[in-house]
């Protein structure tokens, strides 16, 4: 499972998408929206992207963790639009037969989303919003 939606992601469809009799260990990574960045209170974010090169770049980061990082399946959907506290921005599943190649791809994959794939979030504070990045 390959996606970038506008409604509240499937969590358990995402997990559910990388079962498999040979995978011994699955792991979840849930990304939420905080209340607060570096101090300043959040009171809700925007995310933008450009939907047919994310998804490609989604899928390339799916496959590169298969070839590069020992995963056996992958699954990320990322949310855009207005998102409020607490809300979940990013699901991302990856099961492999043992649990160390599915904790590196994982955090490999979170990591290389944020630097890769053409999503944008604005945060948006009470005195205005601002464009964030996790890789400036």
């Amino acid at each position: 499972m390959i996606d970038v939606v506008e409604v509240d992601i499937p969590v358990a469809e995402v997990l559910a998408a990388v079962d498999g009799p040979g995978e011994g260990a699955a792991v979840l990574f849930v990304g939420r929206v905080r209340d607060a960045t570096a101090g300043s209170a959040v009171t809700h974010l925007d995310y933008e992207c450009y939907r047919e090169m994310a998804l490609a770049e989604l899928a390339a980061l799916a496959s590169e963790a298969k070839a590069s990082h020992g995963a056996a399946a992958v699954s990320i959907v990322h949310r855009v639009g207005r998102l409020e506290i607490g809300d979940v921005a990013v699901a991302i599943a990856v099961s492999s037969a043992h649990r160390p190649a599915a904790y590196e791809a994982s955090r490999w994959i979170i990591d290389t989303l944020k630097e890769r794939v053409p999503i944008w979030k604005k945060e948006w504070h009470d005195d205005g919003g601002v464009w964030a990045s996790d890789h400036p």
